[in-house]
C-alpha cells in the first residue's frame, strides 16, 4: 500500500512538472513580453504547482474569440456596418500639429479618425456627474445604452436603477452591460428587477466561451452612457456612493466624467455595440443619424483592449506621448506603466517636455501603491515629476498634451489598462476645452505636492524589498 502510495506520488509530481514544462512552452510563445515569457517559463518550470494555475488565471493578455466575433458581425450586419464608418468619416477633421502620426496610428487600430462638429463639456466629480447622467436619462425618447465597470446596490446604484426601470416603463429602450467581475456584488434581485420591468442585462461575459473559461484576469473597464444616439458620456466615475466621497477612507473622492455631442457619440456607440454583440451575439436597433454640435470641436475616440489584434492602448499612449513638445500633464490613480510606456516618458521628460504625473497620496489598492514608488524613483531622475493628491482620493483619468489637445475617459497608466482592460478614451482639440482642462488640472496640482525622488531610500529594508516584489507582480496589477 505504502509503495502504491509512493508510486502515486511520484507520477503526480513528474506529471505536474511536464505540464508545467508544456505550458512554459506555451507562455514563450504566446506572452508578448520577453520579459514576461522568461519570468513565466522558470516559475513554471521551477514551482509548477503554484505556477500552472497562476498562469492560466493571470498569464495570458490576449483575449480570445472578441475579434472572430465581430468578423460575424460585419458578415451578418455588414451593410449597416460598412455605412456607418463611411457617415462618420464625412465629418474626419484634419489632426492637430504635431499629432499626424498619432491620428493615423488612431485610425488603423480603431478605424475612427478625428471628426469636427463636436462638443465636449467637464463633468467634476459625482456631485456634477451623476445629475448630469439620469437627466439625460430622463430626457430619452427611444433608448439608451448604459455600461459601467462597477454597479453598487447602494443610494446611486438603485438611483439608476430606478431610472432604467422608469424609462423601460415609459417605453423607451434600455441596454445595460456590467463587468461580472468589477460588479461582483451585485444582487441577483438587482438585476431580476431590471429585467421584469423590460430592461435588456447582461454581464460582459469574459469567460463565456470554452477557450476564455479560466481567463478571469479581463476586465471590461468602460463606463458608458448613450442617449438616443445624440449624447454620450465617459469618464472615471463608476456607479456607487464612494464616488460622491461617502467613503470614509477615501473621502473625498476626485474624478473627471465627459459629456459629448456630435460625431464622437456614434464612435463611442460602435465600442458599447461591439461589448453587446460579444455578450448576446446581436445589435439592437439604434440611431445612427450624427447630428453636428454648433461648437464643432474636434475629437478623436480611442476604444483599446485586449480583443485587439495589435496592443492598441500601449502602441497609441506611446505615439501621445512622442506627440508631446512643450507639455504633458497626466492624472491617474495608478502608476505601473509598461517598459514601452516608461522609456517615452523618460524621453519627453529629457526632451524637454514639462512631464507631471498627478497620483492620489491615499492607496485604496497597497500592492499598486507600492509597485508604482519604484517606477516614482525611475522617473524622476529623468526629469517627470510626480505629484501626489493631498485631499482624499484621485481616480481621473485626464491627459492634457501642450495647448493642443485634452482627453478624458476610462484609461489608467498600468498594465492592467495597456494589455486586459476594455477601456475607451476621447481627445479633444478645442481652445476653450482646453482651458477647462487646464484650469481644472491647476487647482489639482495646487492640491497635490511634489514627491521627493529620493522618498524610497528613507524606508527601511524590508519596505523597499516589499516595493520590489511588488514591481516584479506588475503585470498582472
Amino acid at each position: 500500500m505504502d509503495l502504491n502510495y509512493t508510486a502515486l506520488a511520484i507520477a503526480t509530481i513528474v506529471g505536474f512538472y511536464g505540464v508545467g514544462l508544456v505550458t512554459a512552452g506555451h507562455a514563450v510563445m504566446t506572452v508578448r513580453s520577453a520579459r514576461g515569457a522568461v519570468a513565466w517559463a522558470i516559475s513554471l518550470v521551477t514551482f509548477p504547482f503554484i505556477a500552472i494555475p497562476l498562469y492560466w488565471v493571470f498569464g495570458n493578455h490576449k483575449f480570445h474569440g472578441y475579434a472572430d466575433a465581430h468578423r460575424y458581425a460585419d458578415r451578418e450586419y455588414r451593410g449597416i456596418i460598412q455605412q456607418v464608418y463611411q457617415d462618420i468619416r464625412e465629418f474626419s477633421s484634419a489632426e492637430p500639429e504635431n499629432f499626424t502620426e498619432m491620428a493615423q496610428l488612431a485610425d488603423g487600430l480603431t478605424q475612427l479618425p478625428f471628426t469636427s462638429g463636436n462638443a465636449a463639456s467637464l463633468l467634476i466629480d459625482g456631485t456634477e456627474t451623476f445629475p448630469a447622467l439620469l437627466k439625460a436619462m430622463d430626457a430619452a425618447k427611444d433608448y439608451i445604452l448604459i455600461q459601467f465597470y462597477i454597479v453598487r446596490e447602494d443610494e446611486i446604484g438603485n438611483a439608476f436603477k430606478q431610472k432604467m426601470i422608469t424609462k423601460a416603463r415609459e417605453g423607451v429602450r434600455v441596454y445595460f452591460i456590467y463587468d461580472a467581475i468589477g460588479s461582483y456584488a451585485l444582487s441577483a434581485k438587482y438585476l431580476r428587477q431590471i429585467r421584469s420591468s423590460g430592461v435588456w442585462v447582461t454581464s460582459f461575459n469574459s469567460t463565456k466561451r470554452k477557450q476564455n473559461r479560466f481567463q478571469l484576469n479581463f476586465r471590461n473597464h468602460r463606463k458608458i452612457l448613450i442617449v438616443d444616439g445624440k449624447q454620450a458620456f465617459i469618464g472615471g466615475l463608476n456607479l456607487g456612493k464612494e464616488y460622491l466621497g461617502k467613503d470614509p477612507r477615501l473621502s473625498p473622492w476626485r474624478d473627471t466624467h465627459l459629456e459629448l455631442k456630435g460625431p464622437s457619440v456614434q464612435c463611442i456607440q460602435i465600442a458599447f455595440l461591439k461589448d453587446w454583440y460579444w455578450a448576446v451575439r446581436e445589435i439592437p436597433e439604434v440611431d445612427w443619424t450624427i447630428q453636428p454640435d454648433p461648437e464643432n470641436q474636434t475629437a478623436i475616440v480611442v476604444p483599446t483592449g485586449p480583443g485587439d489584434q495589435l496592443p492598441a492602448c500601449t502602441l497609441f499612449m506611446v505615439s501621445l506621448i512622442n506627440s508631446a513638445r512643450s507639455r504633458l500633464w497626466i492624472t491617474s490613480p495608478y502608476f505601473v506603466p509598461n517598459e514601452s510606456v516608461l522609456t517615452a516618458l523618460k524621453l519627453a521628460a529629457l526632451r524637454g517636455v514639462d512631464v507631471r504625473i498627478l497620483l492620489p497620496n491615499r492607496p485604496d489598492h497597497i500592492h499598486v501603491y507600492l509597485a508604482s514608488l519604484s517606477y516614482i524613483t525611475e522617473v524622476e531622475y529623468t526629469g517627470v515629476k510626480v505629484y501626489r493628491y493631498r485631499p482624499g482620493f484621485i481616480h481621473e483619468k485626464v491627459f492634457l498634451i501642450d495647448r493642443t489637445l485634452a482627453g478624458v475617459g476610462t484609461t489608467n497608466l498600468d498594465n492592467r489598462s495597456f494589455h486586459l482592460n476594455f477601456e475607451i478614451m476621447t481627445f479633444v482639440a478645442n481652445p476653450r476645452f482646453l482651458t477647462d482642462v487646464e484650469t481644472m488640472l491647476k487647482t489639482d496640482f495646487d492640491n497635490a505636492y511634489l514627491v521627493d525622488r529620493n522618498q524610497l531610500s528613507h524606508h527601511k529594508l524590508w519596505f523597499r524589498l516589499a516595493v520590489r516584489v511588488a514591481r516584479l507582480m506588475s503585470p498582472i496589477l
